[in-house]
């Protein structure tokens, strides 16, 4: 078996939630450039036809189409369900990235940031999956499965608040969740994986990653020394999406430099 047909995603169909900039954006470039339809959703449905043709302009073996897509309410995530129901037959591909976030300090951080944050990246990922599972299940197989993949956060693996309380505990949920999906979905033959990020530019984290001064600070900060780039993330998804992957599920890649195994100074140093 080639390298190309281990990673190849030619002929599948996939929806990237909040595919119109950052992480999402990435991944949908990547999965185009391997040959899948992509499908691009998020709230700003300009937004995400203007990536669409930026992405049909790459003259790659895939293609992409954009529209709007509100993860933030029962009633958005079924409108979504059904504009994807009547673009495809079928998806082999779920990448739930879409998402919130809410910044405060302790002694400062509003009860109405918890409800805002957690019915996004918790209960709008698993109802989101939940109600495509039709959809999914179609195109599984024993031999290639359905693909579902989490983004969560390397803040959802170690004790890190910055202020962002409620997004940290919905990222540790959305690690969690995608571990008892994955358990419960493997017999359907859909694969539910993981990505937990660490700083990567994308419009969330434009407030430390908008300039490359900004970014080089952020990016000390972080074992490799550096802040993500498109190709890891690509990479993930090819790995996660692509035949090689297709034994794997439950898993939680840790993309995010090495931040997931920092862990306290070595204690005994300054006595010796």
């Amino acid at each position: 078996m080639t390298p190309e047909t281990l990673f190849s995603l030619s002929g599948k169909t996939a929806l990237v939630t909040g595919g119109a900039t950052g992480i999402g954006r990435m991944a949908a470039e990547a999965m185009v450039r391997a040959g899948a339809h992509v499908l691009v959703a998020s709230r700003k449905g300009q937004a995400c036809e203007a990536t669409a043709a930026e992405l049909n302009a790459l003259d790659a073996p895939g293609s992409a189409e954009g529209f709007a897509g509100d993860l933030s309410d029962e009633a958005g995530i079924d409108a979504l369900v059904d504009e994807v129901s009547k673009r495809s037959q079928s998806l082999e591909i779920l990448m739930n990235n879409a998402g919130a976030t809410w910044g405060a300090p302790m002694g400062q951080f509003p009860y109405a940031a918890w409800n805002k944050v957690m019915s996004v990246n918790v209960a709008g990922i698993f109802d989101l999956t939940q109600k495509l599972l039709p959809l999914l299940m179609k195109s599984a197989s024993d031999d290639d499965p359905a693909r579902v993949i989490n983004v969560g956060s390397v803040m959802g693996e170690v004790p890190m608040g910055d202020g962002a309380y409620s997004y940290s505990a919905s990222k540790a949920a959305v690690i969690h969740l995608s571990k008892i999906m994955a358990k419960e979905l493997a017999p359907y033959r859909v694969t539910v994986n993981a990505l937990a990020p660490g700083p990567f530019v994308s419009r969330m984290t434009a407030f430390a990653t908008e300039d490359e001064t900004k970014r080089e600070r952020v990016g000390k900060g972080v074992p490799l020394g550096r802040v993500g780039r498109a190709d890891d993330i690509a990479g993930c998804m090819l790995f996660l999406c692509g035949r090689g992957g297709s034994y794997i599920t439950g898993a939680v890649l840790p993309v995010s430099g090495g931040i997931n195994v920092q862990t306290a100074g070595n204690i005994f140093s300054d006595a010796l």
